[in-house]
């Protein structure tokens, strides 16, 4: 299969902003009321949403952070590399493929309010990745990482916020 298959089997579309290309896949019809939410939620949310996620040699999903915990599941392709920081400035890279018995791992949560970026691991040419957010994804939940504010919190990371950023 190639990337340009997988576009126009699953109908994924660019993903503006963050890189990569997507479709929403589910949606639940149940949601929890804002005031069940702690208060960086600007409304109700569905309980949960999910997604396929398609990255490119072109492409990566650029920093961002979401109050949601995001838990990515690996499907096919080539391995990913999932960088993330965590709220007190530490960070891990983590590679999402399945090659378990080399580290890989088919399944990566990201918990609410960790910066998060992915790209594909160096000679790749294209992952097919699945996300699940809960509660649900909402674009005013979306915090783009801006690499002037990024590198000045987070110096120690700078040579990869710069590979994982666009502004």
């Amino acid at each position: 299969m190639t990337a340009e298959e997988i576009k126009a089997l699953l109908h994924l579309v660019p993903l503006e902003l963050e890189g990569g290309y997507f479709s929403e896949t589910y949606r639940a019809a149940g949601t929890i009321p804002q005031s069940a939410l702690p208060s960086s939620y600007s409304g109700a949310r569905n309980y949960s949403t999910a997604i396929y996620f398609l990255l490119t040699p072109d492409t990566f999903s650029a920093m961002h952070r979401l109050p949601s915990d995001e838990i990515f599941h690996f499907y096919m392709g080539d391995p990913v590399e999932m960088f993330q920081i965590l709220p007190d400035g530490s960070a891990k890279i983590m590679i999402l493929g399945n090659d378990l018995r080399n580290g890989q791992s088919p399944q990566i949560v990201v918990p609410g309010d960790h910066w998060q970026g992915a790209r594909l691991a160096d000679g790749g040419q294209w992952a097919l990745l699945g996300t699940t957010v809960a509660p649900g994804f909402d674009y005013a939940d979306y915090e783009h990482g801006v690499r002037a504010k990024l590198v000045a919190e987070f110096p120690q990371h700078a040579k990869i916020l710069a590979a994982l950023t666009r502004l």
